[in-house]
């Protein structure tokens, strides 16, 4: 979904039928998603880069997101 594309009616009737629970669930798998996908652009960019120094910069990364 792009920016300017908003939420789907289907997608918010979907998710308000989700119990609590499952939508806490989806949410923590869209946030490691997320985070793997980030540290394989980074890999791309730089791939000199240790483990070590792409998880810190990960988590880096996500500490300071807004």
């Amino acid at each position: 979904m792009l920016v300017d594309e908003g939420t789907s009616p289907e997608l918010i009737t979907a998710l308000s039928a989700m119990p609590g629970a499952q939508r806490l669930k989806l949410a923590e798998r869209l946030y490691w998603s997320a985070r793997k996908m980030k540290a394989a652009g980074l890999l791309s960019q730089h791939p000199d880069w240790t483990e070590q120094q792409l998880n810190d910069k990960v988590r880096q990364i996500f500490s300071n997101a807004r």
